[in-house]
């Protein structure tokens, strides 16, 4: 999708990882081009440099760097004037401050009245060490994707206590556990394909094939395909995609909608709790069929899929029915 950046909403207390998640991040981009705004800046590594030094918030780019004291009101105005770089960058995360409220943040995010951004989800990560000592309820519940940072220096049962905790708040959230913040970024935003980098292996891409790759963090969550040449039911698709798999994260892909989608191709997107859709055309030799990729943690993958054919096992949509899609349309 071209015309809306999604911004990612990092939080967690003094200490859980936030940094170190956002420096592994941007070591291991893999051609993602990722703006930050983070609160209490001190020890982000950008293209392997330590930029030290507090501010209240800072902007970084691939490009160079804008420093600048913001407060919440002017939050909006920041991520707006960072999704109108050129050339546009493909995230925004925005690492808070360990004091930060959770469901503030997100709410100015997703509240602000700006089409060049669009608010992309929670990562919450917590301290798996000191999680005993922490409140997690209203964290957790406002949370898409829950980081256990630190899980090696906890035990099994420990972690998952930890993981009970967690459900207990938010049943449905994707917990993943962690060990230096090192989450694979594919879970967050594919890679683009760029003609300039093509057949090229760039710095951070081969500093993940020899280094960050013999972690394994693919091994952390799970991957689900699903393909149908029945076009998909638009009411029973929002209804799943509104009341989603527990652990469900990610969905992306093609949906086929048939007749009531005017014979179009519908991209979809769905990350943490941002849903947007694109209208395409069809290319000639192109079978009309849906097809998903649904990525997260602790699925059920004969749940995700049933849940799905039984959108295309449905009686014929009516006129009505694709208004619920044509809200999130980009």
């Amino acid at each position: 999708m071209t015309g809306s950046v999604p911004v990612l909403a990092i939080a967690g207390y003094l200490g859980a990882g936030k940094t170190t998640l956002l420096n592994h991040l941007l070591r291991n981009s893999r051609g993602v081009r990722i703006g930050a705004l983070v609160n209490d800046f001190g020890a982000v590594n950008i293209d392997a440099m330590l930029v030290a030094g507090q501010v209240d918030a800072m902007a970084s780019l691939s490009n160079g760097c804008i420093c600048c004291a913001v407060d919440a009101d002017e939050a909006g105005e920041m991520l707006g004037k960072l999704a109108g770089v050129k050339p546009r960058l493909d995230l925004i995360v925005v690492e808070a401050s360990g004091l930060a409220e959770p469901a503030a943040l997100a709410r100015t995010i997703a509240t602000a009245d700006d089409k060049r951004f669009h608010y992309a989800g929670l990562v919450l990560v917590v301290d798996a060490v000191e999680s005993a000592h922490a409140d997690l309820g209203h964290a957790a519940r406002v949370a898409d994707l829950v980081v256990l940072n630190k899980a090696d220096r906890v035990g099994s049962d420990e972690l998952e206590v930890l993981r009970d905790k967690v459900f207990t708040v938010n049943p449905r959230v994707a917990v993943l556990p962690t060990e230096f913040g090192r989450i694979d970024p594919e879970l967050l935003i594919d890679p683009p394909a760029r003609a300039e980098t093509a057949g090229q292996l760039s710095l951070d891409e081969m500093l993940w094939e020899t280094h960050e790759h013999d972690h394994h963090e693919h091994a952390s969550y799970q991957s689900v395909e699903f393909a149908s040449d029945v076009p998909l039911h638009p009411r029973r698709l929002m209804g799943f995609l509104q009341d989603r798999p527990a652990g469900l994260y990610r969905a992306k892909g093609f949906v086929d909608f048939g007749a009531v989608g005017s014979g179009r191709k519908f991209v979809m997107q769905l990350v943490g709790s941002s849903l947007r859709f694109e209208r395409q055309r069809w290319a000639k030799d192109e079978p009309r069929r849906s097809t998903l990729v649904l990525i997260g943690s602790g699925m059920s993958p004969e749940s995700v899929t049933g849940a799905l054919h039984a959108c295309a096992d449905a009686e014929p949509a009516d006129d009505q029915a694709m208004l619920g899609v044509l809200r999130y349309l980009d």
